[in-house]
Parts: C-alpha cells; sequence; structure tokens
C-alpha cells in the first residue's frame, strides 16, 4: 500500500477514533513510572516528554496518553530494529534503530486520538489522547 494511501487511511481512522473518544484516563495513573521503566510521561511548562520502548516484541511505555491541546510533546521512542515511528494524524515519522532512539517533537495542536507505531512491524506503540 502506498503512504499516501496508508496516510489517508490513518487519516479517517484517526477521525472515526477521534468522535467515539471517551473520558481520558487518571493523568496519575499515565504518568507514573517504575524502575523498570514501565510507562513515563512527564509535564512541565516545557511541553510533555513521553517515552516508550520496543524490545523482544514488547512494548513497555505504551496505552493512551493524556496530552492538553496545545502543547509541545516530545515523543522518545527507542526499538531493539530498526523501523520507522509513525505519528497518525499528524503524519510525522522518524527512523529508529537500536543505537539511536528516535526523538519526535510537535506541538499537539489536533484535538483527537492517534496512534503512535512502528510503520513497518504496523505494532502500535501508544494512542495520544489530545484534549
Amino acid at each position: 500500500m502506498s503512504r499516501l494511501l496508508r496516510a489517508g487511511a490513518a487519516a479517517a481512522l484517526a477521525l472515526s477514533l477521534a468522535s467515539c473518544a471517551g473520558k481520558a484516563p487518571d493523568t496519575a495513573a499515565a504518568t507514573s513510572s517504575t524502575a523498570a521503566g514501565a510507562t513515563s510521561s512527564s509535564s512541565s511548562a516545557a511541553g510533555q516528554t513521553i517515552q516508550v520502548s520496543y524490545a523482544g516484541g514488547t512494548i513497555t511505555g505504551g496505552g493512551r496518553v493524556p496530552v492538553k491541546e496545545g502543547t509541545s510533546v516530545t515523543l522518545e521512542v527507542t526499538s531493539d530494529v530498526a523501523d520507522e515511528v509513525h505519528v497518525h494524524g499528524y503524519d510525522l515519522m522518524q527512523d529508529v534503530t537500536p543505537d539511536a532512539p528516535a526523538m519526535v517533537t510537535f506541538d499537539a495542536t489536533i484535538p483527537g486520538v492517534f496512534e503512535v507505531e512502528l510503520e513497518e512491524l504496523g505494532s502500535q506503540l501508544l494512542t495520544l489522547q489530545v484534549q
């Protein structure tokens, strides 16, 4: 499937998901972290940083992450395989390799629910709920 067709399908899916998005999950749960590095999301006046990793087929730090509309967001993605991180709805892509994490920074100006995935694997890392 061509990238343009995939991007169009992703945008249509994002719009349909946004229309049925429910109440945002408890932000205390979404911003917790563990020594193993489970979910890690931090907010400050400078923006929100979300860390997620893919290793051995397991995603750590995934789930639905609430983001306030207008916030500067930085996704820090590590992976044990080379792939491309794709932020649907914003159509942002960044290469990730075992030696080089992906850093994707953008302003969350589009409200809705958006999938972030490893494009070639088709593996969903997390969803952003921008509201």
